[in-house]
């Protein structure tokens, strides 16, 4: 096997060796892909994944590139850097990426829970029994009064200062 100097690719001898062209097609627009979702990341985040800190730096400059057409070329140039990455590189990065993604999805479906349970607590006083139940520490005053005066400010069309105070209250109880 050698490399077609103009566009990078490896030739193979045989043409009966290997992925068709349109596979290779096809993996190298999943390598852009994956270019593109690591360039959403945070830099701490970025910083995390193991690869090449060429296409780590690579990579950190996306979001300095404002035109359109810029950002198109960029990508399709962190997609051809992406190409020179092994399977075995490519899985160490996707691991990490899933564990990444994986710890925000979780993080997420908590503080959907603790909105439910916040508007269970407006919608129901027996939710409150139960809150108290679970956690009989807490300041069961306090959180009647938020309770209360969240109540109030829907009714009024106030801002929902209360509302949000007692979503913080049930995240620090750590539910």
């Amino acid at each position: 096997m050698h490399v077609n100097e103009k566009n990078r690719t490896p030739k193979l001898e045989d043409p009966d060796d290997g992925p068709s062209k349109s596979e290779l097609k096809r993996q190298m627009t999943e390598r852009q892909k994956l270019a593109e979702v690591l360039a959403a990341l945070s830099s701490d985040a970025l910083q995390s994944i193991p690869m090449d800190e060429a296409i780590k730096d690579a990579i950190a400059e996306t979001p300095k590139i404002k035109s359109f057409e810029g950002i198109r070329r960029h990508k399709q140039y962190l997609g051809k850097l992406m190409r020179f990455l092994d399977e075995a590189e490519l899985e160490a990065i996707q691991k990490r990426l899933d564990a990444i993604q994986g710890v925000s999805k979780a993080e997420t479906a908590k503080l959907h829970m603790l909105e439910n349970y916040r508007d269970r607590l407006l919608a129901d006083d027996n939710a409150l029994t139960k809150l108290i139940e679970q956690f009989p520490d807490m300041d069961i005053q306090n959180m009647r009064t938020l309770i209360r005066n969240a109540r109030k400010e829907r009714e009024s069309n106030k801002p929902p200062k209360s509302y949000r105070e007692i979503f913080q209250a049930l995240k620090d109880l750590g539910l």
